[in-house]
């Protein structure tokens, strides 16, 4: 009767244990805005991706992508962050020139994946003289909330075109609708940055009365000023299809590219858990693609190589290859290519 009531117990607890293992894992993604597209792409992870990897994800609005890192780093039960790639280089740069707080944040994030360029949008007044992004100095430029990817853009391609700050005078950091109300209110702002990749909620929304009110800014490559931003960032073409209540013809505006970042976890049950969510990412990337945010389309699982002190996630690394190896997907067909300045001088774009 021993032995039975000890196998008995050994049972229970083999079957306890199984349940724990497989149970739902309750996380959460750190996003930006909840109009922006970030914010939407995690909502298509919660929706396409999580349940199969028997997760309940909380898509969070944060203030972006810095925000993100903070977020990532130390608070409980966030797992997954969207981020800028100019804003995670930045904390490996700080870390690389002796900064122990921006080493002690960055140093133990992953990359999952790489996702898309993010469109940086010049929003400005119908009627102003401005046209290009180059036409922005000495400018009252709102760049974004503190914390975000589109404020360090702003004042980093600013300092790179203009070989100098922003005037604190000029400088504001409010929320993309207020500093929108300013802009064409008031006009204390001249120029509204919103970094979000297209369709933007928050201009794909907008009525087309709002021709009469704004217009976005072009970025033009073969500017003098344009040399150095090209450095670090890309161009990309803006899609009259993404705005149709605004644009009538495409036009070219700077970009960044964005990443889903995690920790380098090694407790058993939250690696399990992020290995599902990739397998399930692979396996469900078509459905991302058909009815997620038109951005998916640009996403590839192809793993490219990265830059220095970027590494990616092992676990999860390893099962989106070994899915796509029995799976075969296929990286996906780009809506118009993404050309780099190199690439249109040798002419290998047209």
């Amino acid at each position: 009767m021993t032995g039975k009531l000890r196998g008995a117990f050994i049972a229970a607890a083999l079957c306890l244990h199984a349940g724990a293992a497989l149970g739902a894992a309750d996380y959460k993604i750190v996003t930006a805005n909840e109009k922006g597209t970030y914010f939407a792409i995690g909502a298509d992870l919660a929706k396409f991706v999580a349940p199969d990897a028997t997760i309940n994800l909380e898509v969070l609005a944060t203030a972006g992508s810095a925000a993100n890192i903070k977020h990532l780093r130390y608070d409980p039960g966030v797992k997954f962050a969207i981020v800028q790639a100019d804003v995670y280089q930045a904390f490996i740069d700080r870390a690389a020139g002796g900064s122990k707080e921006a080493s002690a944040i960055i140093r133990p994030l992953r990359v999952i994946l790489p996702l898309y360029n993010t469109e940086i949008h010049y929003i400005v007044r119908a009627d102003s003289p401005m046209n290009y992004i180059h036409d922005i100095r000495n400018a009252k430029i709102n760049g974004g909330v503190l914390g975000s990817g589109a404020a360090l853009i702003t004042h980093t391609l600013y300092r790179m075109m203009f070989n100098a700050p922003i005037p604190e005078a000029n400088d504001s950091f409010l929320e993309n609708q207020d500093a929108l109300v300013k802009l064409i209110g008031d006009k204390s702002v001249d120029v509204v940055v919103v970094a979000a990749g297209q369709p933007a909620p928050l201009i794909s929304n907008m009525k087309p009365e709002a021709q009469k009110f704004i217009k976005l800014l072009k970025f033009d490559p073969e500017d003098p000023s344009s040399k150095l931003p090209l450095t670090v960032y890309s161009y990309s073409t803006v899609l009259a299809s993404s705005y149709p209540n605004l644009l009538k013809e495409d036009f070219t505006t700077v970009s960044v590219g964005a990443f889903l970042v995690t920790y380098d976890y090694n407790l058993e049950f939250t690696v399990d858990h992020l290995v599902r969510f990739a397998r399930s990412l692979c396996q469900n990337f078509p459905v991302l693609q058909a009815q997620g945010h038109p951005k998916w389309r640009e996403v590839s699982l192809s793993l490219p190589a990265l830059g220095p002190g970027w590494t990616y996630y092992p676990p999860t690394t390893k099962e989106i290859r070994a899915c796509l190896a029995k799976t075969r997907v296929k990286a996906p067909a780009k809506a118009g290519k993404k050309c780099s300045a190199e690439e249109r001088i040798l002419g290998f774009c047209n």
